[in-house]
């Protein structure tokens, strides 16, 4: 077991990066009674291991409770950016000033910071059996190969993924093999990719046959949770810009920096919201926390 403290620099709140993170569907935490802790399951991309770990907040520090039998400093290090804790979020008020729409957002959803997928290379396997089908259904997809190929909870690690003889619809089971075979080979490792360009980081993405430029990005902004990355390929985005600000993404967006990701994904989640509820005939200003489908 291992006890790691993480120092947060600027707003956090985990009990609705929880909310946040239950309602993801590509990656929902199961929800637990307590709105204090944060649990989850995931495989450490530094050596495939299984790690568990419990999350709890008291002020700005972080405290992490982790299990496994692998590298536990490493899986300390990818819970941080899975959760965004590693970034410096002091200047994200400094957005808000520039940007009544995302102060507005801040404002309803106090100290979010987003919650990505545990890796790069769950990301990317999500992106693969999401293609061509039904959110639910990829769901589903996601769900039967944890309950059948994966370790008390965790995803099936790269080399078991690779050797699996797998029943899926068209050109799947080839794509992700090719993800498992990136994954074994350092081309979707989290920190490398954090560290590069945004830009360039979604361009080695797309060398992953099966991977294309939204896939790439998903893996890159949501996979790696790269703070400062901007998704040219999210049409539902497309859409709520120009719904709350009248101009299209890339008239807007430079008044994100250096959280071009975290706007992004706060105006999803708004939207999310907003579409839900008046599907549902109520307003949307009384929406509840949601999250990026």
């Amino acid at each position: 077991m291992l006890h790691a403290q993480v120092e947060v620099a600027g707003p956090w709140s985990l009990a609705t990066s929880k909310r946040f993170w239950e309602g993801f569907t590509p990656a929902a935490l199961t929800g637990t009674a307590d709105a204090r802790r944060l649990h989850t399951v995931f495989r450490v991309d530094h050596d495939w291991s299984r790690a568990e770990v419990d999350v709890t907040q008291d002020g700005t520090t972080a405290h992490l409770h982790l299990r496994g039998d692998g590298d536990l400093d490493a899986a300390a290090v990818q819970v941080a950016r899975f959760l965004s804790l590693d970034v410096d979020g002091r200047g994200w008020a400094d957005v808000a000033g520039r940007d009544p729409v995302i102060a507005d957002a801040r404002r309803r959803l106090p100290g979010m910071r987003p919650c990505g997928f545990h890796s790069p290379y769950e990301c990317a396997v999500w992106a693969v059996l999401s293609q061509r089908v039904r959110i639910v259904r990829a769901a589903r997809l996601r769900d039967d190969l944890i309950a059948r190929h994966g370790d008390d909870g965790a995803f099936p690690s790269p080399d078991r993924l690779r050797s699996l003889d797998l029943d899926l619809p068209g050109r799947k089971p080839e794509y992700l093999h090719a993800v498992a075979d990136a994954a074994l080979d350092g081309r979707l490792d989290g920190a490398a990719l954090r560290e590069l360009d945004p830009v360039a980081a979604v361009a080695r993405v797309q060398e992953v046959k099966g991977l294309g430029p939204f896939a790439a990005e998903l893996v890159v902004l949501r996979g790696a949770n790269h703070p400062d990355a901007l998704p040219l390929h999210e049409r539902r985005l497309d859409d709520e810009v120009r719904h709350r600000y009248g101009q299209p993404l890339a008239e807007v967006a430079e008044n994100w920096r250096p959280f071009r990701t975290w706007a992004a994904v706060l105006l999803r989640t708004l939207r999310e919201e907003r579409t839900h509820e008046i599907g549902a005939g109520r307003s949307p200003a009384r929406a509840s926390t949601t999250a990026v489908r």
